[in-house]
């Protein structure tokens, strides 16, 4: 059979050869070790290539290369159908495209994304392939987001994540939930976070507030960077994670003494002589006193722990804006309250939390500009009737159990009603309209109190983490900030939206990977051709 003239030139495809600086490998020895790296490829005979690379004192990334030449070189050889260029770009594209979506969409290791796609029979399939095309496409990402137009201002909520030991330092934007930067740092240190502030002014990002827990590089890496910027105090790292696990600590004592005192009345019961009773009987009485002491302990400080938290919330139950003066007043006479029970991890715990104090409340502030800003929209009634519903919704959102779950979507809902009614009969009707509750909604949502965000980005990302061992590095974080600011929530409060677009506030029209195809056209064209 008479081939088709090739339309590329076999001359040209060899012209960027990166590895001729050795005279002694000549073509033949060349052709051989090709010829077996090849063979032990497609037949999976594992440490061929690095055999190969030690016979020769060359790289494995030469040996590869040889490989992949003689392949295609095969390929145009034995092939009976002579594919075009562009048919051979788009079967490689499709590749991609199923090497990125069974990688970030299916959270699949390198291993089993090999495995797929050698299963549906596509290129690339080799470990070695798709571990260098995914590290290729990352480095054409950025670990920032770009303000590309103007200057935008945000809530910054800022905080590390780990992989084994190496801290991750993260900026998330709460209200989208998009990441704004993602890095790999080796230390987590002042002037780590000082560039990491830095890089994001540069973008064009600006910080209204910055919302983070009290790390020392953190703090000190707002003051160096963004020190015109209030920090204000995660409410969860201050208040709830440093003294919520006393309240479990405590209720779990008062079962331990409850079940001891129980126990210790059975023996009673069952004790036969009289000398074994009253033995029986002075045990009891003092598991008694214990049980008696325990209960009180976490009846008394669940009180005390319940009553600071309720102080966290922006509105009253009437949907009136609290004041930080009213909200410190009582944490301050709360701390002093669990000072005096006279236990010491709880009075070092209270003692933790007063230190935190000063920068804790500043949320307050916030939120009185935003409810202003409200109160042009619509009447005082119809505000706070959805003053109280937002409230109602985060607390759907924290909750972790059912039952207070339903409960505090029924609350929302019926304030909600309550807004709608006051919107319909109220004083002032011209503003509102049935969609009100979004602009109300997305105006409070900027009151931002806890970078408890950045620990849902925790949860997001760590299966990517667990599944590359990890062995993460920052083209991979690039890669999967672009798939998550791009890709479309299929349920809860962001539902059918990306990120960028809550964001942005422009429609995504694209997919996450036809938007990643753009910028490899853009930047890298040559890694989509075949």
């Amino acid at each position: 059979m008479k081939l088709a003239a090739p339309e590329f030139s076999l001359d040209e495809s060899f012209e960027r050869r990166l590895f001729t600086r050795r005279p002694d490998l000549t073509e033949a020895i060349r052709l051989t070790i090709a010829n077996d790296a090849l063979h032990a490829m497609l037949n999976n005979h594992w440490g061929t290539i690095t055999e190969l690379s030690k016979a020769y004192s060359i790289s494995r990334t030469f040996v590869y290369s040889l490989a992949k030449n003689l392949k295609s070189l095969g390929q145009y050889i034995f092939s009976d159908k002579i594919e075009s260029a562009a048919t051979l770009t788009q079967a490689r594209m499709q590749a991609i495209e199923v090497m990125l979506s069974i990688r970030l969409e299916g959270c699949s290791s390198l291993g089993s994304v090999s495995t797929i796609m050698k299963r549906q029979a596509c290129n690339l399939s080799s470990l070695g392939s798709i571990s260098q095309i995914l590290s290729r496409i990352g480095g054409l990402l950025p670990m920032t987001i770009n303000s590309e137009q103007t200057l935008q201002t945000l809530v910054f909520a800022s905080d590390e994540i780990f992989s084994k030991a190496t801290p991750i330092l993260v900026t998330v934007d709460p209200c989208s939930s998009a990441i704004l930067r993602i890095e790999l740092s080796k230390t987590r240190n002042s002037d780590d976070w000082k560039n990491h502030f830095e890089c994001l002014v540069d973008n064009g990002l600006e910080a209204i507030y910055l919302v983070s827990d009290d790390g020392v590089g953190l703090r000190a890496g707002h003051s160096a960077a963004l020190n015109h910027t209030v920090r204000q105090s995660d409410t969860y790292h201050a208040i709830a994670h440093t003294l919520g696990l006393w309240v479990e600590r405590f209720e779990k004592s008062a079962y331990k003494a409850i079940k001891e005192e129980y126990e210790r009345e059975q023996k009673v019961q069952s004790a036969k002589s009289e000398q074994a009773k009253e033995k029986q009987q002075q045990l009891y009485q003092q598991a008694q006193k214990i049980c008696v002491e325990a209960i009180r302990e976490y009846d008394d400080f669940s009180y005390l722990y319940f009553c600071l938290i309720q102080e966290l919330n922006v509105f009253d139950n009437e949907g009136n804006l609290r004041t930080k003066q009213q909200a410190k007043g009582v944490i301050e006479v709360g701390l002093e309250l669990i000072e005096e029970l006279n236990n010491k991890g709880t009075r070092k715990a209270a003692q933790k939390v007063r230190r935190t104090l000063p920068d804790l409340f500043h949320y307050f502030d916030i939120a009185e500009g935003i409810v202003n800003d409200c109160k042009r929209l619509v009447d005082e009634d119809t505000l706070k009737a959805y003053c109280i519903a937002w409230q109602w919704g985060k607390a759907v959102r924290k909750a972790k159990k059912s039952a207070r779950k339903h409960n505090a979507k029924q609350q929302e809902q019926s304030c909600i009603e309550i807004a709608q009614w006051w919107g319909n009969n109220g004083v002032d009707q011209s503003n509102w309209h049935p969609y009100m509750q979004k602009v109300i909604y997305a105006k409070l949502d900027k009151i931002v109190q806890s970078s408890a965000l950045v620990e849902c980005i925790n949860s997001i990302i760590r299966p990517y983490f667990n599944t590359s061992k990890n062995q993460i590095s920052q083209e991979q974080l690039n890669l999967i900030m672009h798939y998550h600011n791009h890709r479309r929530y299929l349920a809860g409060v962001r539902k059918n939206k990306t990120p960028m677009e809550i964001l942005t506030g422009e429609d995504q029209s694209k997919d996450w990977i036809e938007i990643i195809f753009d910028i490899i056209g853009e930047k890298d064209p040559e890694l989509l051709v075949a």
